[in-house]
């Protein structure tokens, strides 16, 4: 594992405060909301989880990209939800939500490509895709991003490394998924919940989605709280996010998932 003492005090810190004022009893949805919003101005660094040599498990709360904030947070809440303090624990789920299967295993066994996360973390019972059920339509799409750059991705550079993230990349391009295109989000966006995560799909090619933040509503709309690489850090966009699907042509619309709650069926 790699990690600093200050995410440890982080760690503890938000759990052990969240603790004392009886956080557990929030509904999830309400708890990842306010857990994201702890994290708003935190800076935005992208590749924290890149590195030279074998895969370690990397925890950084000092800083985050749009994933590694999404996992920190609905980690987190779900800790908060059952009551558990310690930073072992977050360091166990946290592991659990990044990697296929919950474990650690090589450059290729972590869940680089959302749509994959998405999948993995339903077949976990952490989160599920809703987005077929929110009115997404049917798609498949040949993912090939990382393979492609090869040379960005030292670990990569290992023959039975990029050997196993082709495979992977093969599975899930052979999986027909769904998302719900920009032009149809006003006739569904009451579907979507508050605390639901919103990934940006896009049209570009080898490549699932481009971006993924945390829905959050108000009497204006759906807005999107996210690690923003323009802003730089963690905020919740001033714009809704219809506006943000339209200001670009290759955010083509978005996939959801929800997250399950840890106590959910006992």
């Amino acid at each position: 594992m790699i990690c600093c003492p200050e995410d440890r005090e982080i760690c503890e810190v938000l759990l052990r405060s969240a603790s004392e004022r009886g956080d557990h009893a929030k509904p999830l949805p309400r708890l990842i909301v306010s857990v994201g919003r702890q994290f708003l101005g935190v800076p935005y660094e992208a590749g924290t989880l890149e590195r030279e040599g074998p895969e370690e498990l990397v925890v950084n709360l000092r800083a985050f990209d749009c994933v590694t904030f999404i996992e920190a947070v609905v980690v987190m809440a779900c800790l908060i939800r059952t009551g558990k303090t310690d930073f072992a624990d977050y360091v166990a789920s946290l592991e659990r939500i990044r990697y296929r299967g919950g474990r650690c295993n090589g450059y290729p066994s972590r869940l680089h490509y959302f749509t994959d996360w998405l999948h993995d973390n339903g077949r976990k019972g952490i989160a599920r895709d809703i987005t077929a059920e929110s009115g997404g339509i049917p798609f498949r799409k040949a993912l090939h991003e990382l393979t492609d750059h090869r040379d960005d991705h030292p670990p990569l550079r290992d023959t039975a490394a990029f050997r196993r993230m082709r495979i992977v990349e093969a599975a899930c391009s052979r999986r027909t998924l769904h998302y719900v295109p920009k032009a149809e989000l006003k006739k569904i966006e009451k579907r979507i919940e508050k605390g639901d995560i919103v990934a940006i799909a896009t049209d570009e090619e080898g490549i699932d989605v481009i971006h993924a933040g945390f829905a959050v509503r108000d009497r204006r709309g759906l807005y999107l709280l996210h690690a923003s690489r323009a802003a730089g850090s963690v905020v919740l966009s001033d714009i809704t996010l219809c506006r943000y699907l339209q200001e670009r042509r290759f955010r083509t619309g978005i996939i959801v998932g929800r997250v399950i709650a840890p106590d959910a069926g006992r």
